[in-house]
């Protein structure tokens, strides 16, 4: 593995940065590795449908819900006491 050095960097960010690290219980060195390779690589975005997104996509024309069959129902029977 490479390995850098970075110049004249601000005092208020590598202060930043170790607050970080402290935070998420990781050495300086190991927050700022993570920090670059989260800006280089980013994570793909996993698109979510919202409930209403997904709703209105299930009323438009062409999309069918199974409708299950029916049965008659059961009519309760009491016991006279």
């Amino acid at each position: 593995m490479a390995s850098m050095t970075i110049r004249n960097l601000p005092d208020d960010v590598k202060q930043d940065l170790r607050e970080r690290a402290a935070r998420n219980g990781r050495s300086l060195e190991d927050e700022a590795r993570r920090a670059l390779i989260a800006l280089v690589r980013p994570e793909p975005v996993v698109e979510r449908k919202g409930i209403f997104e997904m709703l209105y996509e299930a009323s438009r024309p062409g999309f069918d819900l199974p409708i299950p069959s029916r049965s008659r129902a059961r009519v309760p029977v009491f016991d006279d006491e």
